[in-house]
């Protein structure tokens, strides 16, 4: 009866400052979750944000927003086939598998809409930016404020978007605690006093200018607090995301990767061969000439045995996830702990150290801190803290009026000023970014 209610609880459909809007039959409270996340700006400017290779001139190659969607697709049949058990086994009542599903697959669909420009490289040269760049010692800011600038996420970006960004006069998209909560992997701010366990602490999932709305997630779905006071254990279904997101980017970005030539067909497919086990047929794989057919149906095969492994892992370890005593990796013991390690150490050798995504990588932290210099330097001179120069005032000009306060003017408060900045940097695209570096600087002028 207690893992019941519990269950109740996390399936929460109440949207935060919105109250409860169920859906019908047809549509319910998750799906419309997910059709509102498709269609937002966010969600599309994702198909020209880097997932492995920036600015790839190949149209094989995965972007964030075929990321999304892949692993949207992936996290739908893993919550799906985990709801399916949860259902039967609590007698939950009012409750579909296809809403386990329709959860887990709009968390997946929006985990990356936060990232900024150039990926993972985007985020550190974000937190370079501010650590050098004298703004955040010129300001009474709290520690764990200036934390939020040195330890830049994307994944607190996306929060802050789904909330608050998107559709501000709402504000956010005004999705439900149940999503919200699943989508938030790290439910932890950026500074906390000590140091935390487990998998869910490696980050955090929201900056201090939006805790009070996750503490309202938290509330709504009964997330097991650590300790009085402090950070959240993990949404559940969280761990259904996270498990998405990883078996799409590896499996997909070795695929991707063979596609690219930087790892061999044969490679790839003794890799994911290994992955899938006896799923893959030997004689049906031999029957296909074309070793991107191969690669294909091998890369299906896998995933799907990756599901099985980690719906296993969940329901065997239900009680634990939900006491938040389990706080690791989902696949750390299952039988494809093994081939995913080796597929990832391929990935670090291989791909993600690959020369053309580094050198755009490396070029990435040039634009983007050229982008910051300008506009929070602009923002600054504005709010009275230097000489306002002309070309400042024609910056600010270029600055979208949602990245200021009221009446257009930048915010009083410095904390709020910079993180306007860094929503509006982070929230362009790989090729904007270049574009408007290039014409700031000089470089390329309209004609």
């Amino acid at each position: 009866m207690g893992h019941r209610k519990t269950w109740e609880k996390l399936l929460s459909a109440e949207r935060p400052g919105a109250g409860s809007t169920p859906g019908t039959p047809e549509r319910t409270a998750f799906q419309q979750d997910y059709d509102r996340i498709v269609f937002t700006s966010a969600f599309r400017r994702m198909k020209d944000k880097t997932q492995v290779f920036p600015l790839a001139k190949s149209d094989y190659v995965r972007t964030r927003l075929t990321h999304s969607l892949e692993a949207s697709c992936v996290g739908r049949s893993l919550g799906a086939l985990v709801g399916r058990e949860i259902i039967a086994r609590h007698d939950l009542q009012n409750v579909e598998s296809g809403d386990f599903g329709a959860i887990v697959a709009a968390a997946c669909l929006a985990h990356d809409i936060g990232n900024p420009p150039f990926g993972h490289a985007g985020e550190d040269a974000i937190r370079e930016w501010f650590r050098s760049s004298g703004l955040l010692e010129r300001h009474p800011l709290t520690a764990a404020q200036r934390a939020d600038f040195e330890r830049y996420e994307g994944n607190a970006q996306g929060f802050r978007i789904v909330t608050r960004l998107q559709s501000p006069a709402n504000p956010g998209l005004q999705l439900t605690s149940a999503v919200l909560a699943a989508f938030t992997k790290y439910p932890c701010p950026s500074s906390v006093d000590g140091e935390l366990d487990g998998k869910s602490s490696r980050k955090f999932g929201f900056f201090q200018h939006d805790a009070g709305a996750f503490a309202d997630v938290a509330r709504s779905t009964g997330l097991v607090e650590r300790i009085p006071g402090t950070p959240w254990r993990r949404h559940p279904l969280a761990f259904l995301v996270e498990v998405a997101d990883d078996t799409c980017y590896l499996i997909v970005d070795l695929e991707d990767a063979a596609r690219l030539g930087f790892v061999s067909y044969r490679e790839a497919e003794y890799l994911l061969a290994d992955l899938a086990g006896s799923a893959a047929s030997a004689q049906r794989r031999g029957g296909l000439h074309d070793p991107k057919e191969r690669l294909e149906y091998l890369r299906a095969k896998a995933i799907g045995r990756v599901l099985e492994c980690a719906a296993a892992v969940f329901l065997d370890n239900e009680g634990a996830i939900l006491e938040g005593a389990l706080d690791d990796e989902l696949l750390e013991q299952s039988p494809v702990a093994v081939p995913l390690k080796a597929i990832l150490q391929i990935a670090k050798e291989t791909i993600y150290n690959a020369r053309p995504a580094l050198e755009i990588e490396t070029a990435g932290f040039e634009v983007l801190a050229a982008l910051l210099g300008l506009f929070s330097n602009a923002v600054e001179a504005r709010a009275g803290h230097s000489r306002f120069t002309t070309r400042e005032s024609m910056l600010l000009k270029l600055l979208p009026p949602q990245f200021l306060g009221y009446g257009g003017e930048p915010d009083p408060d410095p904390y709020i000023r910079l993180l306007q900045v860094a929503d509006f940097v982070a929230g362009m695209t790989d090729s904007y970014a270049v574009d408007m570096y290039r014409k700031l600087r000089g470089f390329d002028l309209p004609t």
